[in-house]
């Protein structure tokens, strides 16, 4: 069973950068991709960020292009996610997310992290 459990969010003015991680575990993770989602307030979940554990190809939604990182720690079984410059419509709840690499859809998740971003 995967399990997959966040930190790092908090509060964050306009233009500021905060560092979030996933804790991974359950699983040799050789044969997943890694990703994270958002969900605002009112809004759909969506896409941020993902990234292939076996080959380290990543890719992002265009809202975060040029701002966020994604990356992974091999040794640690941990997932991260660098945001820069950050807007105040980056603000949501965070969540790390697993699938196997060949699967449709994420079907693991964790709880979730708030990053609030002021104006």
């Amino acid at each position: 069973q995967v399990e997959l459990v966040e930190s790092g969010g908090g509060l964050v003015q306009a233009g500021g950068s905060l560092r979030l991680s996933c804790a991974a575990s359950g699983r040799t993770f050789s044969s997943y991709r890694m990703g994270w989602f958002r969900q605002a307030p009112g809004k759909e979940r969506e896409f941020v960020a993902g990234i292939m554990w076996s080959s380290g190809i990543t890719y992002y939604a265009d809202s975060v292009k040029g701002r966020f990182t994604i990356s992974k720690d091999n040794a640690k079984y941990m997932v991260h996610l660098q945001m820069n410059s950050l807007k105040p419509e980056d603000t949501a709840v965070y969540y790390c997310a697993a699938a196997v690499a060949s699967s449709r859809s994420f079907d693991s998740w964790g709880q979730g992290t708030q990053v609030t971003v002021s104006s």
